[in-house]
């Protein structure tokens, strides 16, 4: 059975196939060796960087860690080390929305690691992971989508049933729409003890929640000419969005300053009702020790914008070797190593989903009898087959880097939502004047 994450993320064209490395056993043998690495970091994130040390006793090589940080401070990072010529680290974490930006830095994985090593990964995946015909990161159990976390006796409330009904007029159910959410979240909202919902609110995050409610509204980021078309009826409709949440004060006052830990935080913290998240949180929503909410949490798909279609933007997570690394074989080696099957099954226990089948294969039968990992699968699976990628632009996260400021400047009351968009709009054409898009 083919699952519905081969449907997705088909950001680029397979190009001509590179030649495959010749066969060989991984891990492999690297005495001595030492593999500079640039990782993404995040509480979600070190379980998986605990089979380095295996990776290091199997291998006989050494992994030194040189940064860890999110992937926006990463990005600037790595951008710093490509303009002042400071390539020589070997491994680093990548992004289906960040990777086109680095067409140049990464070497061709295929020619790198056997044939076999890559048969069991969605074609889909390995296909968004195909740049100019280079296999430039292998992916991880983390293909991002998002669906709905909600605490679940808020909706089982019999008084807030009724006391819902009677103020807005319809039944009091897990949201369909995202109207339906701006509705609940102001009518559960206790600022500042308890608040309807959160959002991230700067970098490519709050910009990649408006592209996605932009699309579920029946707008476009670019139009067919590949000029910014986000400053459009729709695209006014869904930053409004967030421009009333937070004049409601049904958002912490925060979240202009939020980014993707915030929001798990937040959610686990007992404080927030609805909470648009990724599935790396699902098992530390549902964890006593570290979740207020757990044994209270229920998992929908994304609600539906206004032109009925559910927000989906998605991407996924990966480790690349940069050309410049003295030891790519072994550097390879740990990228495989932590993309492998075994690693995905760590992974995917706390909830991400997996980019290889066999591991799709596996945590399904494991959901058997566990009623909540279940609906988590099956949340993410609706999500995921409805998903989108980032628009198709080597510019995308510079065009975020100038949208963001906007959105925050209409959210904080100092610009309309129109004239914000216009803003970025014009700003993001000289972007793309100047990349030679346009």
């Amino acid at each position: 059975m083919r699952y519905s994450t081969t449907t997705l993320c088909a950001v680029v064209a397979l190009a001509t196939a590179a030649p495959v490395a010749m066969a060989q056993e991984l891990p492999g043998s690297f005495d001595g060796v030492t593999i500079d690495a640039k990782l993404i970091g995040g509480q979600q994130y070190e379980t998986l960087y605990s089979r380095i040390a295996e990776w290091e006793e199997a291998t006989g090589a050494t992994v030194n860690v040189i940064s860890k940080k999110n992937h926006f401070e990463l990005d600037r990072e790595i951008k710093s080390d490509i303009a002042t010529g400071q390539l020589s680290w070997c491994v680093g974490s990548n992004h289906s929305s960040f990777a086109p930006q680095y067409p140049g830095i990464y070497a061709d994985l295929a020619t790198l690691l056997p044939e076999d090593a890559l048969a069991d990964f969605v074609d889909a995946n390995i296909q968004a992971a195909t740049l100019g015909g280079k296999l430039v990161m292998l992916p991880r159990a983390q293909f991002d989508v998002s669906a709905l976390y909600y605490q679940k006796d808020l909706y089982e409330d019999a008084d807030n049933k009724s006391a819902f009904e009677a103020e807005y007029g319809y039944p009091l159910a897990v949201p369909e729409t995202w109207d339906q959410v701006a509705d609940q979240a102001k009518f559960f909202a206790d600022a500042p003890n308890f608040y309807g919902t959160q959002y991230a609110g700067k970098e490519e995050a709050i910009a990649g929640r408006f592209y996605e409610l932009l699309v579920a509204n029946g707008g476009e980021f670019l139009n067919a000419e590949g000029e910014p078309a986000f400053n459009s009826e729709a695209g006014v409709e869904a930053l409004q969005w967030f421009v009333d949440l937070y004049d409601a004060k049904a958002v912490p006052v925060g979240v202009p300053n939020y980014l993707w830990d915030d929001l798990g935080q937040g959610f686990a913290s007992g404080t927030v009702a609805l909470n648009l998240d990724w599935p790396g949180w699902a098992s530390f929503f549902n964890d006593p020790d570290a979740s207020r909410v757990a044994g209270n949490v229920g998992v929908a798909p994304p609600p539906k914008g206004s032109g009925d279609k559910r927000t989906g933007w998605s991407g996924f997570h990966g480790f690349s070797v940069t050309e410049d690394c003295a030891n790519p074989e072994a550097a390879a080696s740990l990228v495989w190593f932590l993309t492998n099957e075994d690693s995905q099954k760590l992974e995917s226990a706390a909830g991400p989903l997996p980019t290889r089948d066999s591991v799709w294969t596996y945590v399904i039968e494991e959901a058997k009898g566990d009623d909540y990992r279940t609906e988590v699968l099956e949340a993410f699976q609706e999500a995921a087959a409805t998903a989108f990628p980032v628009p198709q632009t080597p510019s995308w996260i510079e065009i975020t880097n100038v949208l963001y400021p906007e959105l925050q400047a209409a959210i904080l009351g100092d610009k309309t939502p129109q004239e914000a968009l216009d803003d970025a709009a014009k700003e993001s054409t000289y972007i793309l004047e100047d990349a030679g898009e346009l």
